[in-house]
C-alpha cells in the first residue's frame, strides 16, 4: 500500500477522534485498514467501481416480498432481499438494484466475497456432482475420497498441535458437540478408563446421576456461542437469544473490560484481567462445592456478538493454566475469527499459548461447521458425537477451493494483525444506529454488536479503494452529525 495511502488512512481525524465514538485501538492499531489484503479476481464479469443506491433499503421489492414471506415465517430480522446471481466480490445487490459495499458479507460468513471463480469452479465441477447430489451421511457412509478431502480443506490449516478434526452443519452444534467432547473426557477421566456401569446406562436414560452427572461449563459476561439449548447455557449478550427458555445452571465469570488506549492503562488493564482469573477460579470452586463440578471452560478469542471485547494473550495464557491445573477442558470459539480475518488462520494462535486450547470449534467464513480436538478428546466408541449427516461435504468441497485462495493470493500474509476484524464503539446505540442506517443509505452495508457497536466483517478480498469508500462516507455522515450535536 503506497505511503501516502497509509497516512491518510490513519489520519482520517474525524473517523478516530469524533465524540460519538470510541477508538478502541493503540495508535499503530488505529491504522488497522492499512493491511487489508488486494482483491482476487471474480470471474469473467468484474466488481462495480462503487455502490449505485436507486431506492430505500429495503425498497418496495424488498417490502412485497418481505409482506409474502411473513404469510409464512417471522420476518423480524430480514433487512432486505439479495438478488445473488447479481452480487460481485465486495458488493451485495439487492432485488431494487441497490449496489451496496458490503462490510458485513453474511454475517461475516464469505470469506472470498461472491460469486468468486474458484467457488463458482468448486460448485460446477463434474467430480462433486455426487457428492453435492447425495448429501453421504457422513458418519456411517462416508464417500472414497473423504479422507482427502479432509486432509487438504481442514488439517492442512489445523491449528498447531491439532490432527483431530469433526465436521458438523452449523457454528452452534459444533460448540454443541465440542462441549460434549469434554463432558466425555472429563467423565472418563474420573472413570479411570473403566466400562461404563450398568446403572449408568440406566440412569443416563432417565436422566438422572450417575449416567447423567450434573456437569458444568464456565463461561464469560457478554459472549455468544450459539442459540441451541445448550449453547444458551453458555450465551450472554441479548435477552432476546434467551427469555423463555430453560437455562442450566453454570457459571459465568467477567470477561476484562479492557480501558483504551491501552498504553495509557497497562497497570488498570493487568489488574482488570487478573481480578477475572481469580473470579474463574473462584467460580470453579464455587460449583464443585455445589455438586456441579466444571468440565471445561468456553471463550471467544474476540467476543463478536459481545461487541468485539478482546483480553490480552496473558489472559488467554491464564486461562490455559487453570485449566490444565484443574484437569478440565478449554473450548476456544473460533465461529467467527476462523479462516484469516485476524492475519493468522485461528486468532488464538496470536495469544503465543504454551499449550493449545483442548477443542477449537469453526463455521462462518469456514463455510463447514466442526471441531478440532486434541486426541485425548476423540471419544472411544462410536455414535457418541453424531447426527445424521455430521457435516456437509459439498461445503467441505467449496471450502477447499477457499484453502487454495488463500494460500495462492497470500492472503494470510496481507492481512496483519487484527486484519479486517475490528469494530467501533459508540457513544449510545442510538447513534450508532443512525450512522449505520445513513451508511447503507450511502451505499455501505455493516452490521451492529454489542451495546453501541459496529463491527466489521468484510471478506478477504478487501482492498484499500474499498476502506477509501467508506471512510469517505462515514467521514460525510459524522461531519453532519458533529454540526447538529
Amino acid at each position: 500500500m503506497a505511503a501516502a495511502t497509509t497516512r491518510r488512512l490513519c489520519a482520517t481525524s474525524r473517523i478516530l477522534n469524533s465524540p460519538f465514538w470510541t477508538s478502541r485501538r493503540t495508535p499503530d492499531e488505529r491504522c488497522l485498514w492499512t493491511s487489508v489484503p488486494k482483491q482476487s479476481p471474480i470471474g469473467s464479469e468484474p466488481e462495480p467501481e462503487s455502490p449505485r443506491m436507486k431506492t430505500e433499503v429495503p425498497g418496495p421489492t424488498s417490502q412485497h416480498l418481505l409482506k409474502e414471506l411473513d404469510k409464512i415465517q417471522n420476518v423480524g430480522s430480514v433487512h432486505f432481499f439479495c438478488d445473488y446471481e447479481k452480487s460481485k466480490g465486495n458488493y451485495v445487490v439487492d432485488v431494487d438494484g441497490n449496489v451496496m459495499l458490503d462490510l458485513f458479507t453474511q454475517i461475516s460468513s464469505l470469506p472470498l466475497g461472491y460469486n468468486h471463480p474458484a467457488m463458482i469452479a468448486a460448485a460446477t465441477d463434474p467430480a462433486n456432482l455426487a457428492t453435492f447430489v447425495n448429501r453421504p451421511a457422513l458418519g456411517v457412509y462416508p464417500p472414497a475420497d473423504w479422507v482427502a478431502r479432509l486432509q487438504g480443506a481442514l488439517i492442512d490449516i489445523a491449528p498447531p498441535g491439532f490432527r483431530h478434526v469433526q465436521t458438523m452443519a452449523c457454528g452452534a452444534c459444533s460448540v454443541e458437540h465440542g462441549m460434549k467432547a469434554m463432558f466425555i473426557k472429563y467423565m472418563s477421566d474420573r472413570r479411570g478408563g473403566a466400562p461404563f456401569t450398568k446403572e449408568e446406562m440406566d440412569t443416563s436414560l432417565r436422566n438422572q446421576q450417575p449416567g447423567a452427572p450434573n456437569l458444568s461449563v464456565l463461561s464469560f459476561d457478554n459472549a455468544f456461542h450459539g442459540r441451541t439449548m445448550g449453547c444458551l447455557g453458555l450465551t450472554h449478550t441479548k435477552w432476546i437469544h434467551k427469555i423463555d427458555f430453560p437455562a442450566p445452571d453454570w457459571p459465568i465469570a467477567r470477561f476484562p473490560v479492557l480501558q483504551y488506549p491501552l498504553e495509557d492503562f497497562v497497570e488498570e488493564n493487568i489488574a482488570e484481567e487478573k481480578m477475572c482469573l481469580e473470579m474463574v477460579e473462584d467460580l470453579i470452586e464455587k460449583w464443585g462445592r455445589k455438586g456441579m463440578p466444571v468440565a471445561g471452560v468456553a471463550v471467544e478469542p474476540i467476543q463478536g456478538e459481545g461487541g468485539d471485547n478482546m483480553a490480552s494473550q496473558d489472559f488467554f495464557q491464564g486461562l490455559r493454566d487453570i485449566t490444565n491445573q484443574r484437569g478440565i477442558g478449554l473450548l476456544m470459539d473460533e465461529v467467527q475469527t476462523g479462516c484469516g480475518a485476524t492475519g493468522t488462520f485461528w486468532a488464538h494462535e496470536q495469544f503465543n499459548l504454551t499449550d493449545t486450547p483442548d477443542v477449537v470449534t469453526f463455521s462462518k467464513k469456514m463455510l463447514t461447521g466442526g471441531f478440532f480436538h486434541k486426541d485425548s478428546f476423540k471419544p472411544k466408541e462410536g455414535y457418541r458425537i453424531f447426527n445424521t449427516w455430521v457435516g456437509d461435504p459439498a461445503k467441505v468441497s467449496l471450502l477447499e477451493a477457499v484453502v487454495k485462495v488463500i494460500q495462492t493470493d497470500g492472503l494470510l500474509d496481507q492481512a496483519r494483525g487484527l486484519g479486517t476484524h475490528c469494530a467501533i464503539d459508540f457513544n449510545e446505540a442510538a447513534i450508532r444506529d443512525k450512522v449505520m442506517a445513513r451508511l447503507r443509505e450511502k451505499g455501505v452495508h455493516t452490521g451492529g454488536s454489542g451495546v453501541s457497536t459496529l463491527r466489521f466483517r468484510p471478506a478477504l478480498i478487501l482492498q484499500t479503494k474499498h476502506v477509501d469508500i467508506f471512510l469517505d462516507r462515514v467521514d460525510s455522515i459524522l461531519s453532519k452529525l458533529d454540526k447538529t450535536a
